[in-house]
C-alpha cells in the first residue's frame, strides 16, 4: 500500500468477517470459508472475541514494522484490523496498569507457526516497554535465549523446517512500571527419542548440523569431529541439508546468543563437548561373543570412537567399555552383574544418548534462567508465553502424542472454565442476566488418562512397577479390563462387543475420543518410553567423568548417593508438570493464540480446507465461537458506540451534550431496533445478534455517503468562494497599484517639463545679463580708448603752433587748448554715453546701432590721428555730435556710400549668426525630442516588468526558484512531448528505432519512455491474439526461457506448434475405454518410450498429463499402468544435447515413488516439459525444477544411479539407447 488507511474500527474495511463471533450463518463451512477469504487477502488474523487465530502464510509479510508497532501501541483490541500485536498490547497494558499477571497461550500443531508467534509477543513487549541500558540488557538477555533454545530444541520436519521439539513456558518478569526485570522458562517433554532415530525426511536437533557446518577447523579438532554428516550414524542424510537455511551462519548466531545471555567460555566449550560425545556415540557398533557359561555377550568393534568420547568426557575407558557390557541389578544389599547382549547393548548406548542430551537441554535451561532471572526481590508483574505442541493425529500414533494430547485436553478444559468464567465476570459486572450455557466439558475424558486409581497413566506405572514379565500387550489387556465400560474408550479387546467386528481398530492399539476427534494409538513402545531406564552402570560412569559439566548431569551416579528407590516414569513427571503449569494458569489472566497451517507443503498462497477443517475442530474453534455466541454477540463500551453510530439519529448528530448512554438509548429508541436484540449494561452495550450489527453498519455506510456528499459540496463552495474573494483582493491591489503607478508617471513628467522650462528661462536670463554686462563693458573701454585718443592728439598740435614763435605764449596758449579740449573730451564723452542711453531708451534696431557707432568710431578714429588743429578736430567733434549739419556733398556721398557698405556687411554677419542660432535651436530640438522618446519606451517597459511583478507577487516571494524551475521544466517537457509526438516510430514489436535525446537531463525519462512505449505496442499487439494463440505464445515463451542457449534440441522445437493432443484420444475409438477412465481435461497426449530401470531397454507408453496428475497406459490395451500427483513431481533432468531423452523424479515416501523415478524418451521433449513445467506451477504454485546437466541422478527403489549421456555411433540412426553398465552407472550413448 502507498499510503496507509486509516482504520478507527474492527468493522471498517473489512474482508470476510474479522471477528467470527459475527459470522453469520455460523457453520463449519462458512467458517473456514471466511478463513480462507481472509487468507487470500493476506489477512492471516482473525478474532474469535478475545482469541487471535494466527494462519501460517508460509511468506514474510510488511506488518511487522516499527511503524505497525506504532500503531497498535495503547490503541483498544478492536479499534484495528486483527492482529497479534493487539493481543499483546492489550496483555501488557492490563499487566502494567491494571497489575493483572497475564499469560499468553499459543497452541497448535507443527509448522503452523507457533515459535514465530511466541517470538512476534516477545519482541513487541520489548519494543513497548521502557528504555535504558539496564533494562535493554534485560530485553537483549530475553530476546537471545530464543536462538539458544531453538539450536538444541527445534528440529527439521516433515511438516516444518524449525519445529519445536518441547513444550515452552516462559514467565517474563516485570516491575511496577512494565519495565522486564528478568524471565523464568520451563520445558516440558524433549523429544530426546529424536537423537538416535529420525522418521524418513527429517533431521537430529539443529546444533548438530550447526557445529559441523559451522565450527572452524580448530575447533572441530578440538571435539575430534569430521565435517562429513555421513560419519556419523545419528545423523540422517536424506535431509542433512535444508533449503533457505545456513547452519553455518545459525551456528554464529548461536555462539553470540550464548555470549550475550551470559555463558562463560568454559560453559560454551563444555557444553559444546556434551554435543560432540553424543554425537559420536552414535559411531559405536557391538559384535557379539559367546561365552564359556553359554551367555551371550556383545563387544565393542572399533574402539577408536570410543577412546576419542573418553577423551572428550574425561572418563576412564575401560569403565566405559564395561558399562556398555555388563548392567548390576542390587537388591537388599546384593550386587548381581550380568552381561549384556548386543540388542541390550545398543540399547544402553541409545539410552546414554538421549539422557545425556536430555539433561544437556535441561541444565542449559537452568543455566538460561539464573542468567536471566530478576535480581531484585521487589513485587513482580508477570506475563507468562506458553508455546507448547499442538493436538497431533498421525497415521502411527504413540506414546509420545499420547502425551501431548493430553495436555491439550488440559489445555481445552482451562480454556473452555476462563472462558466461561471470563463471559459469567463480564455480565455480572454489567449487571446482565447470565444464562447458562450448554458445552462439552471434556473432564470426562482428563479422568479417562489422570485418574490416580483407573487412569491410563495411573495403570502404565502400576504395569511398569509390576514384577514379572511385563510387555505392551499385557498392559493393552489392563487397559482393557479397566477401561472397558467408558464411553470414550476403544479397544477389539475390550468386553464391549461394538467393537469386536470394528476392522479399523487393529488389535495392537486403542483409540480415545479427545474433544477434537478419535485417536487411534499404537501400544508398541509404551512401557519401554515410559519406564524410561538408564543402567545405573552408566550413571556412576558418567559421574566419573573429569568433565565438570557431565559430572554434574548425572548426581544419583555418586556411590554415596545410591538410592535404590526407582526413579519416577516418564509419564507421571509429565503428569506433574502439567498439573503445576494448569496451577499457574490458573492465577493469570488468559490470552489465546490459535495457530493453523494451510498446507503440508509449506508453500505460500495454498489453503487446503480439509486440513484447515481438521485443525478447526481439534483447537475446538466453533465450540468456542458458541460459547462467546450464547449470551451476546457482540458488546461496546457506550462512548464507543455512540461515537461510531451517531450520525445515524439527528438528536445524536453531530455532538451529543448528555451521558453517553442516554445517547444510545436516544439512538437505538430511532432506529427502532427491537428491546430483545441489546440490553445495556453499567458501561456496555450487548448485542445479541450479529445481524443487528451489520443493519448498523449498512445504515452507518450508507450515511457516511451521504455525509462525504455534503461535506464535498460545503467543500466544494467554500473552496469557490474563497478563490473568488482572493482574486477579488487582488484585483482591487492591481488596480490600486496600477493607479499610483499611472499618477507617478504623470508627477515624473510635470517634474521633467517643469525641470526643463526652469533651466531653459534660467539659461535665457543669464545670457540676457551677460550680454549686458559685456555691453557696458565695451562701452567704457571705447570711451577709454577715444579719450586717450584724443588727449594725445590735441598735445601734439599745441606743441607744433606754438613751440617755436612764441615758446611763452604758446605755453600759455597750449595749456588753455588742453584745458579746452580736455572740457571738449568730457563734453564729447558726456554725448556719446547720452546718445547710447538714447539708442537704448529709443529701441532702435540693432543694425541702426551698429552702423551709428561705426561712423562714430570711424570719425573718432580720424579725428585722433588727424594733424589739424583744434578748431578743426572740435569742428569734426561738433560734426559727430550733430551729423546733420551742412558739409560738403563729397562727404555726404562718401559718408552714404561707407554707410551702406557697412550696412550690407552688417546684414550679412546678422544672417549669417540668425541661420546658425536656427539650426542649432532646430538640432537641440531633434535630440530632446529623441531623449523624450527613449525616455518613453523605457518606462513603458519597466510599467510593463512592474505590471506582471504585481500580478504575480505572490509566486514570486518565498517559492519563485521553485515556481520557474517547475514552469521551466514543464514548457520543456511539453516540448520534448510534442516532438516525440511526431518522432514516434512504428508499431512493429522488432522496429528499434527510437528518437534521439534531446535533454542529457531526460536521459532516464527517455529510456523509460522507450520501455513504455515497447511494452504498449507489444500489448497492442498480442490484444490481436486469440485465447489459443496466447496460449500456444505463452507456451513458447516459456519453452525459451526453460530452454533457450541449454538445450541443444531447443532450436529444431521453435518452429514446430505445440498441439498437445497427438493422439486424439476422445476421437479414436480404440482409446475409448482410457478416455472413460481419465475424467479431466487432458493437456498432452503422447507415446514416449519408457526405459526400463534395470535393463535400459525401451517399452511403448502412452504418456498423458491432465490438471493434476501424469498418467502412463499401455498403448495397446488403453489400461493405466502408473498415476503421478503433480504434487509428487519435484524434479525433470535431461542432457544439453540433442536428444529426447529425460527423467522425471517423484518425492521421496510419495505412493508412487515405490520403484524409483521415471525415465522416458520423446520426440517432443521441448513441448512435454514446458507443459508439464506450466501445469504444475499453476496446480501447486511451486516452480518445477528442470536440471539440464550431462550426468544426473534418479532414484531406483533404494538405490541412487547416475545417468551419464556419451557420445557414439547410433545402430538406429538418430536414437538414442540406454545402457546399463552396473548398479551405479547407466550411460545413455546420443549421436
Amino acid at each position: 500500500m502507498a499510503k496507509m488507511e486509516v482504520k478507527t474500527s474492527l468493522l471498517d474495511n473489512m474482508i470476510g468477517v474479522g471477528d467470527m463471533v459475527l459470522l453469520e450463518p455460523l457453520s463449519e463451512d462458512s467458517f473456514i470459508n471466511n478463513l480462507k477469504k481472509r487468507f487470500d487477502h493476506s489477512e492471516i488474523y482473525t478474532y474469535i472475541g478475545s482469541v487471535v487465530v494466527s494462519i501460517n502464510p508460509y511468506r514474510p509479510l510488511p506488518i511487522y514494522s516499527p511503524e505497525k508497532v506504532e500503531e497498535y501501541r495503547n490503541r483498544n483490541f478492536y479499534e484495528l484490523s486483527p492482529h497479534i500485536f493487539a493481543l499483546s498490547d492489550e496483555a501488557y497494558r492490563s499487566l502494567r496498569d491494571q497489575d493483572k499477571d497475564q499469560c499468553i497461550l499459543i497452541t497448535g500443531e507443527s509448522g503452523a507457526g507457533k515459535t514465530e508467534a511466541s517470538k512476534l509477543v516477545m519482541s513487541y513487549v520489548a519494543a513497548v516497554c521502557g528504555k535504558g541500558a539496564e533494562v535493554n540488557q534485560v530485553k537483549e538477555q530475553l530476546l537471545q535465549s530464543n536462538p539458544v533454545l531453538e539450536a538444541f530444541g527445534n528440529a527439521k520436519t516433515v511438516r516444518n523446517d524449525n519445529s519445536s521439539r518441547f513444550g515452552k513456558y516462559m514467565d517474563i518478569e516485570f516491575d511496577f512500571k512494565g519495565d522486564p526485570l528478568g524471565g523464568v522458562i520451563s520445558n516440558y517433554l524433549l523429544e530426546k527419542s529424536r537423537v538416535v532415530k529420525q522418521p524418513r525426511g527429517e533431521r537430529n536437533f539443529h546444533i548438530f548440523y550447526q557445529i559441523l557446518s559451522g565450527a572452524s577447523e580448530d575447533l572441530l579438532n578440538k571435539l575430534k569431529l569430521e565435517r562429513d554428516f555421513s560419519r556419523y550414524n545419528y545423523l540422517s542424510l536424506d535431509s542433512a541439508r535444508v533449503n533457505g537455511v545456513d547452519d553455518a551462519v545459525n551456528f554464529r548466531t548461536v555462539r553470540n546468543a550464548m555470549q550475550i545471555v551470559g555463558f562463560m567460555d568454559h560453559e560454551t566449550q563444555s557444553i559444546l563437548e556434551v554435543v560432540a560425545a553424543v554425537l559420536k556415540l552414535g559411531n559405536i557398533e557391538f559384535k557379539p561373543e559367546s561365552r564359556v557359561n553359554g551367555l551371550d555377550e556383545s563387544k565393542i568393534k572399533d574402539k577408536n570412537e570410543l577412546k576419542e568420547i573418553c577423551e572428550l568426557t574425561g572418563i576412564d575407558q575401560s569403565v566405559l567399555e564395561r558399562a556398555f557390557s555388563f548392567r548390576t541389578v542390587e537388591a537388599k544389599q546384593e550386587k548381581v552383574s550380568t552381561t549384556l547382549n548386543v540388542a541390550q547393548a545398543y540399547y544402553a548406548r541409545d539410552a546414554l544418548a538421549k539422557n545425556l542430551y536430555s539433561r544437556l537441554f535441561s541444565w542449559l535451561v537452568t543455566r538460561i534462567n539464573e542468567s536471566i532471572k530478576a535480581q531484585t526481590k521487589v513485587r513482580k508483574k508477570v506475563m507468562g508465553v506458553l508455546d507448547i505442541y499442538g493436538f497431533e493425529i498421525f497415521e502411527d500414533n504413540s506414546f509420545e502424542q499420547f502425551i501431548i494430547n493430553y495436555c491439550n485436553e488440559k489445555l481445552q478444559q482451562i480454556f473452555i472454565e476462563l472462558t466461561l468464567k471470563e463471559e459469567q465476570e463480564e455480565y455480572i459486572r454489567e449487571d446482565i442476566e447470565w444464562t447458562h450455557i450448554e458445552y462439552f466439558n471434556n473432564a470426562i475424558i482428563c479422568d479417562l488418562i489422570e485418574n490416580n486409581q483407573t487412569g491410563i497413566l495411573a495403570m502404565l506405572d502400576e504395569e511398569c512397577l509390576r514384577p514379572g514379565t511385563v510387555t505392551d500387550d499385557t498392559f493393552l489387556e489392563k487397559l482393557n479390563q479397566v477401561c472397558a465400560t467408558h464411553q470414550h474408550f476403544e479397544s477389539r479387546m475390550s468386553k464391549c462387543s461394538r467393537f469386536l467386528n470394528d476392522t479399523s481398530l487393529p488389535h495392537s492399539c486403542f483409540r480415545i475420543q479427545h474433544y477434537a476427534g478419535k485417536v487411534m494409538y499404537q501400544v508398541e513402545g509404551f512401557v519401554d518410553k515410559n519406564n524410561d531406564l538408564l543402567y545405573r552402570d552408566l550413571s556412576q560412569a558418567m559421574w566419573k567423568a573429569n568433565h565438570s559439566l557431565i559430572k554434574a548431569l548425572f548426581p544419583e551416579g555418586n556411590p554415596a548417593k545410591i538410592n535404590l528407590k526407582r526413579p519416577p516414569t516418564a509419564g507421571s513427571q509429565f503428569k506433574a508438570s502439567v498439573a503445576t503449569l494448569m496451577k499457574n494458569l490458573q492465577t493469570k489472566n488468559p490470552n489465546y493464540i490459535r495457530c493453523i497451517k494451510p498446507n503440508d507443503k509449506k508453500a505460500a498462497h495454498i489453503f487446503n480446507e480439509a486440513l484447515v477443517c481438521h485443525q478447526v475442530r481439534y483447537l475446538g474453534l466453533l465450540e468456542n465461537v458458541r460459547v462467546r455466541r450464547a449470551g451476546y454477540a457482540f458488546r461496546q463500551p457506550y462512548e464507543l458506540c455512540l461515537e461510531r453510530y451517531k450520525m445515524l439519529c439527528k438528536q445524536t448528530w453531530p455532538h451529543w451534550r448528555g451521558p453517553a448512554r442516554a445517547g444510545v438509548e436516544v439512538l437505538f429508541n430511532e432506529l427502532e431496533i427491537p428491546e430483545e436484540e441489546y440490553s445495556f449494561g453499567r458501561s456496555k452495550i450487548f448485542i445479541r445478534n450479529p445481524r443487528t450489527l451489520f443493519k448498523l453498519e449498512d445504515l452507518r455506510k450508507q450515511r457516511l455517503e451521504d455525509l462525504a456528499t455534503l461535506i464535498q459540496k460545503i467543500y466544494r463552495g467554500w473552496k469557490c468562494r474563497t478563490h473568488f474573494l482572493l482574486m477579488k483582493r487582488s484585483q482591487i491591489v492591481i488596480a490600486s497599484w496600477c493607479r499610483r503607478y499611472a499618477q507617478q508617471k504623470k508627477y515624473q513628467r510635470i517634474k521633467s517639463s517643469a525641470i526643463v522650462v526652469q533651466s531653459y528661462i534660467r539659461g535665457w536670463k543669464a545670457r540676457k545679463l551677460l550680454r549686458e554686462l559685456k555691453h557696458q563693458k565695451r562701452c567704457k573701454e571705447a570711451a577709454t580708448t577715444i579719450a586717450a585718443y584724443w588727449h594725445g592728439t590735441q598735445v601734439r598740435k599745441c606743441q607744433q603752433t606754438f613751440s617755436v614763435s612764441r615758446p611763452a605764449f604758446g605755453a600759455k596758449v597750449l595749456q588753455k587748448r588742453q584745458r579746452e579740449m580736455f572740457l571738449n573730451s568730457l563734453n564729447y564723452l558726456t554725448s556719446i554715453s547720452l546718445c547710447c542711453t538714447h539708442f537704448n531708451s529709443c529701441n532702435l534696431e540693432n543694425q541702426d546701432i551698429l552702423l551709428y557707432l561705426w561712423f562714430c568710431s570711424d570719425w573718432f578714429l580720424s579725428f585722433s590721428l588727424s594733424p589739424l588743429g583744434p578748431a578743426v578736430t572740435f569742428s569734426a567733434l561738433n560734426f559727430f555730435y550733430n551729423p546733420f549739419s551742412n558739409t560738403p556733398q563729397a562727404r555726404r556721398e562718401l559718408r552714404r556710400l561707407k554707410e551702406e557698405a557697412r550696412n550690407k556687411h552688417a546684414i550679412a554677419v546678422i544672417w549669417a549668426y540668425w541661420l546658425g542660432y536656427k539650426a542649432r535651436r532646430e538640432l537641440k530640438r531633434l535630440k530632446e525630442e529623441a531623449r523624450r522618446k527613449h525616455a518613453v519606451a523605457v518606462i513603458w517597459a519597466y510599467w510593463l516588468g512592474l505590471k506582471v511583478r504585481r500580478e504575480y507577487r505572490k509566486f514570486f516571494r518565498a517559492n519563485a526558484g521553485r515556481k520557474i524551475y517547475e514552469f521551466t521544466l514543464q514548457k520543456i517537457m511539453q516540448k520534448y512531448f510534442l516532438e516525440m509526438k511526431n518522432k514516434m516510430p512504428s508499431l512493429s514489436p522488432i522496429d528499434k528505432n527510437w528518437p534521439a535525446r534531446p535533454y542529457l537531463f531526460l536521459d532516464s525519462t527517455h529510456k523509460e519512455l522507450k520501455r513504455i512505449f515497447h511494452l504498449w505496442r507489444c500489448k497492442k499487439y498480442r490484444d490481436q491474439f486469440t485465447d489459443q494463440q496466447k496460449l500456444i505464445y505463452e507456451e513458447k515463451l516459456e519453452a525459451s526461457e526453460l530452454f533457450k542457449d541449454k538445450k541443444a534440441l531447443y532450436p529444431a522445437s521453435v518452429g514446430q506448434p505445440f498441439h498437445g493432443a497427438y493422439l486424439e484420444i476422445s476421437k479414436n475409438p480404440k482409446y475409448k475405454k482410457l478416455k472413460d477412465a481419465v475424467e479431466e481435461k487432458i493437456i498432452i497426449a503422447e507415446v514416449v518410450n519408457k526405459i526400463n530401470r534395470a535393463n535400459g531397454k525401451c517399452a511403448s507408453r502412452i504418456f498423458l498429463l491432465t490438471k493434476n496428475n501424469v498418467l502412463l497406459a499401455d498403448q495397446k490395451s488403453g489400461h493405466i499402468k502408473s498415476e503421478v500427483p503433480l504434487g509428487d513431481v519435484t524434479k525433470v533432468s535431461m542432457s544439453s544435447q540433442n536428444d529426447g531423452f529425460f527423467a522425471v523424479h517423484l518425492k521421496e515416501g510419495s505412493g508412487a515413488a515405490g520403484k524409483g523415478d521415471f525415465l522416458f524418451s520423446s520426440d517432443h521433449l521441448i513441448e512435454m516439459a514446458t507443459k508439464l513445467y506450466r501445469t504444475t506451477l499453476s496446480q501447486t504454485k511451486q516452480k518445477l525444477n528442470i536440471e539440464i546437466s550431462d550426468e544426473f541422478l534418479v532414484q531406483f527403489k533404494q538405490d541412487k544411479v547416475c545417468v551419464k549421456f556419451i557420445q557414439g555411433n547410433q545402430k538406429n540412426g538418430n536414437i538414442p539407447t540406454c545402457k546399463r553398465k552396473n548398479n551405479r552407472l547407466l550411460e545413455v550413448a546420443v549421436p
